[in-house]
């Protein structure tokens, strides 16, 4: 087994460490890059998280970017919510206690279960993510009754890469299986294969976090796919080990 990790900068420590310690070859390439976008109002942020009930992080960048934008002032009357594992910890990290999804569906599907999103009428909702992210959860919960914000803390996008050399890196290596924590970095690996070694990326063993990634990598044409169930290190070696 030689496992490609593609998480941004920095993001990939934790799953070197664990491979390492398996004897796992391994080669990094982030496929995706995260920066604090430039477009905030300060005083529309203070306004919407002083009348916030619940404040919902998708992400560990939902927490980073957002905390720093804020000098770490929270309010402490909110209720705090975080998709994951890793999202749990990033809040913990800053002091922050949050109620997180069950730990076999962490993602938007795990958060509609939560007691605390159940009777929500008239509560103001704050939602933080990045630049583009999905509109299931605020649809839900606007459908619940809440009143819904959105915080865009951060952005996504691709490093700039020489594909054609990068994936002759990859093949010379010998990775067969490759690791994606979200859709954009899917699309960004997609979008780096060039058409004549897709047949190639077929052969590969492409473990996802959700079932929203596992349909998305089975409507690229890709066939062996594994849904992790969760972004965090642990169950993504709990599916690398399975196969």
């Amino acid at each position: 087994m030689k496992v490609l990790l593609t998480r941004p900068e920095g993001r990939n420590q934790l799953m070197i460490e664990a491979l390492t310690q398996r004897n796992v070859s391994y080669f990094v390439t982030p496929l995706l890059n995260v920066q604090p976008t430039s477009n905030l109002d300060a005083a529309r942020i203070n306004s919407t998280l002083k009348q916030a009930d619940i404040v919902i992080f998708i992400s560990t960048n939902a927490v980073t970017f957002s905390s720093q934008a804020i000098n770490h002032q929270w309010p402490q009357s909110a209720h705090y919510l975080a998709v994951g594992n890793a999202t749990y910890a990033a809040l913990k990290q800053i002091g922050i206690e949050a109620e997180k999804a069950p730990d076999d569906c962490q993602q938007t599907e795990g958060l509609l279960t939560l007691d605390s999103l159940s009777n929500i009428d008239g509560k103001h909702i704050v939602i933080v993510r990045g630049q583009g992210g999905r509109e299931d959860l605020a649809t839900e919960l606007s459908l619940r009754g809440a009143q819904m914000n959105y915080w865009e803390a951060y952005k996504r996008g691709c490093p700039p890469l020489d594909t054609s050399q990068i994936c002759q890196q990859w093949q010379s290596f010998g990775i067969n299986t490759i690791i994606i924590t979200s859709g954009e970095i899917l699309d960004n690996l997609v979008k780096t294969v060039p058409k004549e070694l897709f047949a190639w990326l077929q052969t590969c063993h492409i473990i996802v976090p959700s079932s929203r990634v596992y349909e998305k990598a089975k409507a690229f044409g890709l066939q062996q796919i594994t849904n992790a169930k969760a972004a965090n290190t642990n169950a993504m070696l709990t599916a690398l080990f399975q196969k």
